[in-house]
């Protein structure tokens, strides 16, 4: 059967692909299931990462006195 979601290939280090072996048995699922939720989740980690880096720089330039009220905005 065909699929229309893209193939990636990987070359793991030995230690490394038995710990993605590990886990897949652990959980119960195939290779790369468990390769895509992993990668999911690193994806997830490093967004909110760069999320925060952009809320910091606004955090350091807030100015309570130029800010508008909650009326102002939802008028």
């Amino acid at each position: 059967m065909a699929t229309k979601n893209p193939r990636l290939n990987v070359v793991l280090e030995p230690t490394l692909m038995k710990g993605v072996d590990h886990l897949a048995k652990a959980q119960g699922v195939s290779l790369s299931t468990m390769a895509r939720d992993l990668i999911k989740e690193a994806l997830d980690t490093y967004e909110d990462g760069q999320w925060q880096k952009i809320a910091q720089k606004r955090e350091s330039n807030f100015s309570s006195k130029k800010a508008f009220t909650h009326d102002e905005v939802w008028k």
